[in-house]
């Protein structure tokens, strides 16, 4: 079951199969207010979601990251995004009215993509997380066996001038397709369903 949770500017997804739940993406830091009655209005139970993970490090989808680890939810790192997890922290600190505190590296699990399938079986999840830069270096996707990519800020399929102008864009795109998805979800844009 995939929600969306939409309570700023950036798409948050949702995933749980039973009692356990994964939060991919959250909003910009500040948001934790906002985050609590959109969980509340879609029937989310906080004490389900065991862990959260970021498509990317940018400050408009990890922003509550370091909040909701304070209140327990576990952190995923995939190893290729190691190095940029402090990559907002100075863009977050410029606005002190944020009361942001960095992620706390110890604290978090950092598997590799291809640990993914096993991690996500734990959740009774099918599917992996893959390495998709493109739109940054450490973007990665999730694919789900039902047909289903969430694939945070790549550029959208369709739009022709970036996928062909920017290499890691069109292999990260072509690597998705792969998977023949059947629907994409961005972290900004629409979904895109083929039929």
């Amino acid at each position: 079951m995939i929600k969306l949770l939409k309570y700023g500017n950036t798409n948050t997804f949702y995933i749980e199969n039973g009692d356990k739940g994964i939060l991919i993406d959250t909003d910009w830091a500040g948001t934790l207010s906002k985050f609590f009655k959109e969980i509340k209005r879609n029937g989310v139970i906080f004490n389900n979601i065991k862990y959260v993970m970021a498509t990317h490090y940018h400050p408009d989808h990890m922003g509550l990251i370091s909040k909701l680890m304070e209140l327990g939810i576990k952190l995923i790192v995939f190893d290729v995004q190691r190095a940029y997890i402090h990559y907002s922290d100075e863009i977050f600190s410029r606005d002190k009215s944020l009361n942001y505190s960095p992620i706390v590296d110890s604290k978090a699990t950092i598997i590799t993509c291809k640990e993914s399938r096993c991690f996500l079986s734990q959740l009774n999840i099918n599917g992996e997380i893959i390495h998709t830069p493109g739109h940054s270096d450490d973007s990665v996707s999730l694919i789900l066996d039902e047909g289903i990519a969430i694939v945070g800020d790549l550029e959208p399929i369709d739009y022709i001038g970036g996928y062909e102008n920017n290499s890691g864009l069109h292999d990260s795109w072509e690597y998705i397709l792969y998977f023949q998805p059947k629907t994409i979800y961005y972290g900004h844009a629409n979904k895109k369903s083929f039929t």
